[in-house]
């Protein structure tokens, strides 16, 4: 049984993650990062804008990690799309440069969170989730019937 949004197993919220990111090291690194502190996530990671949309239709994350650089795709751009169609997906641009453009090119395509690769911690990605995870289980028992 596919477990989405509006439907659940047995009551309980299935949150689910989208990792967009090209370099495989870094993509197996963040995703077994946050499954050894959220084993109940369901993630899946794609390297491609490609794959990232056709995961967007069939998946309804309520998060993504997307990473800036991606062969023949603009994160930015993907970011664009992505909350044009999934408003309320959260997403999360990851970077190796820690300018101000970058920052403000992230929120100004509809960004919620920026991460630089080399200077965020495992804590700081940690309660990015936790918050996204309890806003959207909020948002999931505030559309339950009754």
């Amino acid at each position: 049984m596919l477990v989405t949004k509006e439907s659940s197993l047995f009551g309980v919220f299935m949150f689910k993650t989208l990792i967009v990111e090209d370099n495989p090291a870094f993509r197996q690194s963040l995703s077994a990062m946050l499954n050894s502190r959220f084993p109940d996530m369901m993630l899946v990671e794609v390297d491609s804008g490609d794959e990232a949309l056709k995961q967007m239709e069939k998946l309804h994350p309520d998060l993504v990690f997307m990473d800036v650089k991606l062969p023949n795709a603009n994160g930015l751009d993907l970011t664009k799309i992505i909350k044009a169609e999934h408003a309320g997906t959260t997403v999360v641009v990851m970077t190796s440069s820690d300018l101000p453009e970058y920052r403000q090119a992230a929120f100004l395509s509809g960004a919620s969170y920026f991460v630089s690769k080399g200077a965020t911690t495992e804590a700081q990605i940690f309660s990015v989730v936790e918050s996204v995870r309890h806003d959207s289980e909020y948002q999931s028992a505030m559309s339950l019937p009754g």
